[in-house]
């Protein structure tokens, strides 16, 4: 049996602006297992972003809690890692100095660290861009940095808010791919946010739904068999069907 890894009990988050109390989150439970990889669909203001900062402990619930291998999280935690939407490398850092960040932080040697920041920035497929800024890079390559610099930390467990949804299909394409692989390698448990209701069913083992204050509408396993490839998954009958699920779930929510 799988054991729980993240766990929230009646998470509730409210914030206050004004003296107006405004609820992004309210008694929110779910169970996370060890290894998997669960996307959180849901369409825009359903709270997975809170929900996100909630689970990587930068922000404190309002009611409730979240545990990590059964203990309170109380802020943030070295065994998770978290990749935003927005993109946070450092512009006076080369790709090379970007990725070694973390283990900088650490204290690790100079030495120790070039060597894994190498070999993350060659599996994801930078090798020769080592020395370039930000700036000259491709919004894609700028993601795959960012990814790299993720994993450096060697974090078990990685959250993950819309990470390709600013990115062209193609590009979008070819970074699910890259996650999966190195999930597969790795063996993180990854907690995926998206909108998309393609991207959720390609990426997740389990997709769990959300609809206004993260309200659970759904919390469906994904049985779809691996590898998955995007334009064979479009014709297959459990993939349409699933899609139709998940849709009249997204729609049952807005209203």
């Amino acid at each position: 049996m799988t054991a729980t890894l993240l766990q929230t009990r009646e998470l509730t988050k409210q914030f206050a602006k004004n003296d107006v109390a405004t609820v992004a989150l309210r008694d929110f439970t779910l169970s996370i297992e060890e290894g998997s990889f669960v996307t959180v669909l849901g369409r825009s203001g359903c709270g997975k972003s809170t929900l996100l900062n909630l689970l990587a402990g930068l922000t404190q619930p309002s009611k409730g809690e979240v545990r990590y291998r059964d203990r309170v999280l109380t802020g943030p935690d070295t065994e998770i890692g978290y990749l935003t939407q927005s993109d946070t490398l450092m512009p006076w850092r080369d790709v090379l100095r970007n990725v070694e960040m973390p283990l900088e932080i650490r204290g690790t040697p100079a030495r120790e660290r070039r060597a894994v920041a190498t070999e993350l920035i060659g599996r994801v497929g930078l090798t020769g861009f080592e020395h370039h800024y930000p700036r000259e890079l491709s919004g894609g390559m700028r993601r795959r940095t960012s990814l790299a610099r993720l994993l450096a930390g060697n974090p078990s467990t990685l959250l993950m808010d819309e990470p390709f949804g600013a990115l062209d299909a193609q590009l979008r394409a070819e970074l699910q791919a890259d996650l999966l692989r190195l999930w597969h390698e790795g063996g993180q448990t990854v907690v995926f946010v998206t909108h998309d209701i393609e991207e959720a069913l390609l990426l997740g083992d389990r997709v769990v739904v959300l609809g206004k204050i993260g309200a659970i509408l759904l919390d469906r396993p994904i049985e779809l068999a691996r590898p998955r490839n995007a334009d064979t998954l479009r014709v297959d009958p459990e993939f349409v069907a699933l899609h139709t699920e998940l849709a009249a779930a997204l729609q049952e929510g807005a209203r």
